[in-house]
């Protein structure tokens, strides 16, 4: 009898954080790797249009994807090249299967059902059937989850691809093949250029092996594996670098009850798994993937605010393990068949709003469709568009027909042949004196938008403000339209405010 026979203790703490199990039966497994992905895939197709809407995130994704790869890398140079790989993704896509709303958003229905399934796995290796079931299955019902799944944005392929990195080195520590770490570096690189945040869970997975005392041998190859892939990223990371004033708008500094609330969930998590069947492969994996990526953001947010949740998706993978392996030993400690259906029901039933809510357009921070349609309705053949900055020009693009009867007066090179987001505007006092010729503009102002210290923007805001009044003002999801006249209007609705209303869309999908 070997040592680690003799000493389950010993055993327990030196063993990788997933030793070799024996195989389960192959239905068990087959219903860990189908019933979360089937749930997946039944939730993102519910409701996935939205009302034929789609926010401003999406809409940079749906205008850049429909530009062919030469444009695309040329954008790339000026803005959004951490996106750069995902829009060319979807750009193959729209062409082999037609750039409408539902194309936008399937490849990340698809790509979170096989993330799903990676966590049914990944539990069942760590806890057992029942747990890697409970947990693939609580991980498509989670509302972060089931938000990101109907995004069109990288983010659900990014959760997929570190499962199932994190899955290969799963299997990589116990088998200690090259080929395995080969798969496990390719696909933690392609997380990383999909996302740069993803290295973030290398950093956890570094630390699963430190906290497992993993064999020297296992250590250093993984060591290599993650050298390669920090190299691998590192070019994407230095260029866009450059263009960090992209992510200006995410409010700063980070409070000290966002550390302390971190700190919470921390020592909740370390907690959460003592007394649970294979608690330490399972602490030693899902913790630090809750713990640090979003705690690594919030220390670099002292320096520049950086921290959005949506960066670290991928943590749910470690919270839903947790919560899995929690219900499956509480279902083996009542053992009780009606005290595990009311604790479904309970949790199905908290679930329910937050699912019905996340199928509106009022779910997302703003509503680009609804925006749009608002010019639309409020401005008149002729009249002069503005946008307060220039920047949020992106947000009525989905849908040329929204402004094609206005004169868009600050622009001087449309978006696609400028190869920018947002298009190249005139010089200041070109701007003024354009809108000095007409009698009407419709200002299109989003939500939260910062006073830019540009000259462009100080000589729109100054002209409006000297030679115009305001006719009227929709407020709309993350937007104000407002209408500026030069002239008197015998309209009753000028110089009024108009609540915020549903404009129902016209979209080209």
């Amino acid at each position: 009898m070997s040592v680690a026979e003799r000493s389950p203790a010993v055993a327990t703490t030196v063993s990788p954080p997933v030793p070799a199990r024996r195989q389960s039966p192959g239905p068990a497994k087959a219903v860990v790797v189908i019933a979360p992905l089937a749930l997946t895939i039944a939730l993102g197709l519910w409701g996935i249009r939205r009302q034929n809407t789609m926010w401003g995130d999406e809409s940079v994704t749906y205008q850049l994807a429909h530009r062919d790869l030469s444009q695309i890398w040329h954008t790339a140079q000026h803005a959004d090249l951490v996106h750069t790989l995902y829009y060319a993704v979807m750009h193959e896509i729209f062409d082999l299967f037609g750039g409408g709303l539902l194309t936008l958003r399937l490849p990340s229905v698809l790509a979170m059902s096989v993330a799903a399934s990676g966590v049914g796995l990944l539990g069942l290796r760590l806890a057992g059937p029942r747990a890697g079931l409970l947990a693939g299955l609580v991980f498509a019902l989670l509302p972060h989850v089931q938000k990101y799944a109907q995004e069109g944005r990288s983010y659900a392929m990014v959760c997929a691809l570190v499962t199932w990195a994190t899955y290969a080195l799963v299997v990589s520590v116990p088998h200690r093949a090259r080929w395995r770490w080969v798969v496990y570096g390719s696909t933690m690189l392609l997380a990383c250029l999909l996302h740069e945040f993803a290295v973030l869970a290398l950093v956890a997975h570094g630390v699963t092996l430190v906290v497992s005392h993993v064999p020297r041998p296992v250590l250093k190859a993984w060591s290599v594996t993650a050298a390669g892939v920090v190299a691998g990223l590192l070019p994407l990371a230095i260029y866009s670098a450059g263009q960090s004033g992209q992510v200006s708008w995410i409010d700063g500094p980070v409070r000290l009850s966002d550390l302390l609330v971190m700190a919470v969930v921390s020592v909740a998590c370390a907690l959460a798994p003592l007394g649970v069947r294979g608690a330490v492969r399972l602490s030693a994996l899902a913790v630090p993937m809750v713990m640090l990526p979003g705690l690594l953001l919030l220390i670099a947010s002292l320096v520049k605010p950086i921290f959005v949740d949506r960066y670290v998706l991928y943590s749910n993978i470690g919270i839903a393990l947790l919560l899995g392996a929690w219900m499956d030993y509480f279902h083996r400690l009542r053992r009780s068949s009606r005290s595990a259906w009311i604790a479904v029901v309970a949790v199905l039933a908290a679930l329910v709003q937050p699912s019905l809510s996340l199928r509106t357009p009022q779910s997302r921070t703003n509503d680009a469709t609804a925006i749009g349609a608002a010019v639309r309705e409020e401005g008149r053949p002729g009249d002069g568009l503005l946008y307060l900055p220039g920047q949020h020009r992106i947000l009525t693009a989905a849908n040329p027909e929204d402004t094609r009867l206005l004169t868009d007066l600050a622009l001087a090179q449309d978006p696609v042949s400028s190869n920018t987001l947002a298009g190249v505007e005139l010089p200041a006092q070109e701007i003024a004196a354009r809108m000095l010729e007409f009698d009407r503009i419709v200002a299109v102002r989003a939500a939260g938008a910062h006073s830019l210290r540009d000259p462009r923007e100080e000589a729109k805001t100054s002209t409006l403000r000297r030679h115009f009044r305001v006719y009227g003002t929709t407020h709309v999801n993350g937007a104000r339209v407002t209408v500026y006249a030069r002239d008197h209007d015998p309209s009753p609705k000028a110089g009024t405010d108009q609540p915020y209303r549903h404009h129902r869309p016209r979209v080209p999908f």
